[in-house]
């Protein structure tokens, strides 16, 4: 199989292998058509656009909103560049996957520290949906008060609307159908939808803000973050975690690749889909900021359980809060689907396909769902979660790995400008996550020892 521009030509899509370097899982007798550009654009804007936004307008109150957004650019230009490298060397070492670009560059060692890397970035994500769809429905005392969730402001504290319950029945009604999709053009509707939900959020909250604007209930935001100390420098750094994961996407460039009609689709596809993402993640974190300023909590959908001084505020909180709560839903198989192809191919890369073995495919598909149910019932936070996988797995998919591809070059196709930035991508890449997980070290030995002082 290939990945150039003559890939349809030289196999046909339908009797494409099944394994973890092919888009998808199917049987080899059905009979598949490219996927669409329009249907590639959501499925990649999907998985861009997930947990990640809930937590943007956080950073902008330890950034400010000038910082912040200039950081949400610099990201995005960065995911674009790296992901463009990806390309180029996977057509080079003929690779139509991630991880067969970095077996291609460091062998058989390389595609396995690749695919450890996409585990713990894709069961870390996954408990993050879950838990924000625990808060928004069950509500959260993470931040120390407690905040309502959506069913139960209605209903008021039951065992059924409690976060174990509504996670137990969001898994078995709601997430084991999707997950149970084989191929990942069959979520193109779902993408469109989740897109359009989180359309939805933006489009309610910048309403409310305008409003309360014209009230003149909000004041003018803060432009740069506030250093007092070295500490507070240090805790700059804290964010890069957060915005490293709000654009991650690589795992599932090849899958949509591979898919299209046509190769030379998929940089149009990458580049709309980060216009797209960078614009609804750039309006989310000015307006969440704008409304909550400094209260803004780590998942901003929380803020939303108070009253915010405009008509029919309560509606409007539970309408942001439950479309949210569906788009993550929908943007859930998105993730799953490279998480369990890799997870196959790591620990069983010589039995046959997946999509042939019925009975491995459910024991994989359920243990890993068990694992990250159980993790969004014992995390409290969705930003320890973005420290941990975001300043170490999320950050070597996103720029590391593909800057070590270009460096490594095999095929002698970079050039100096290629080879200069990834050097300059790893470097900020290491610099700043060390210094987030130095950051967040302290913070939690602090906040440990606290109680005891």
């Amino acid at each position: 199989m290939t990945t150039g521009d003559e890939k349809t030509e030289s196999l046909p899509e339908s009797k494409l292998p099944s394994n973890e370097n092919s888009p998808l899982l199917q049987n080899p007798d059905e009979e598949i058509t490219g996927g669409s550009y329009s249907g590639a654009v959501f499925n990649l804007s999907t998985t861009i656009i997930g947990a990640g936004i809930m937590a943007l307008p956080a950073t902008m109150k330890v950034l400010g909103l000038g910082v912040g957004i200039g950081m949400i650019v610099l990201v995005a230009v960065l995911t674009e560049a790296a992901v463009e490298m990806l390309l180029r060397f996977s057509r080079a070492g003929n690779a139509a996957s991630f991880g067969g670009v970095m077996g291609d560059a460091f062998g058989r060692g390389g595609k396995v520290v690749f695919q450890l890397c996409i585990l713990v970035n894709n069961v870390g994500t996954l408990i993050v949906y879950m838990i924000i769809l625990g808060d928004v429905l069950s509500g959260t005392a993470s931040s120390g008060a407690h905040h309502t969730g959506v069913l139960e402001g209605w209903f008021g504290e039951n065992w059924w609307n409690g976060r174990l319950f509504v996670l137990f029945v969001s898994t078995i009604f709601v997430f084991a159908p999707l997950i149970s999709l084989k191929r990942i053009d069959s979520l193109r509707y779902s993408s469109t939808l989740a897109v359009g939900l989180a359309g939805v959020f933006l489009v309610i909250t910048a309403g409310i803000t305008a409003v309360k604007i014209s009230h003149g209930d909000i004041s003018m935001p803060r432009l740069l973050p506030v250093l007092t100390d070295l500490t507070s420098v240090w805790n700059l750094f804290t964010v890069v975690p957060v915005l490293v994961t709000a654009f991650i996407c690589h795992f599932n460039v090849h899958t949509i690749n591979n898919e299209l009609k046509k190769s030379s689709m998929i940089q149009p596809v990458v580049r709309t889909s980060l216009i797209l993402c960078s614009s609804v993640y750039i309006l989310t974190s000015l307006f969440g900021f704008l409304l909550f300023g400094d209260s803004t909590l780590d998942d901003v959908l929380a803020n939303f359980d108070t009253d915010l001084g405009i008509p029919y505020s309560s509606l409007l909180s539970d309408i942001v809060r439950i479309s949210y709560a569906l788009h993550l839903m929908l943007v859930f198989p998105i993730i799953f689907h490279p998480l369990r192809i890799n997870f196959d191919d790591l620990f069983f890369p010589s039995s046959r396909p997946l999509d042939l073995d019925n009975r491995r495919f459910a024991l994989i598909t359920f243990g890993l769902i068990s694992v990250i149910f159980l993790g969004a019932n014992f995390i409290p936070s969705i930003w320890d979660v973005f420290q941990f996988s975001g300043a170490t797995a999320t950050v070597c998919i996103g720029f590391i790995f593909p800057a070590a591809i270009v460096l490594r070059d095999r095929h002698g196709i970079a050039t100096s400008k290629d080879k200069t930035l990834s050097v300059f991508m790893i470097g900020l890449a290491v610099f700043a996550n060390l210094i987030a997980i130095y950051s967040d070290a302290v913070a939690l030995l602090k906040k440990s020892v606290s109680p005891h002082a």
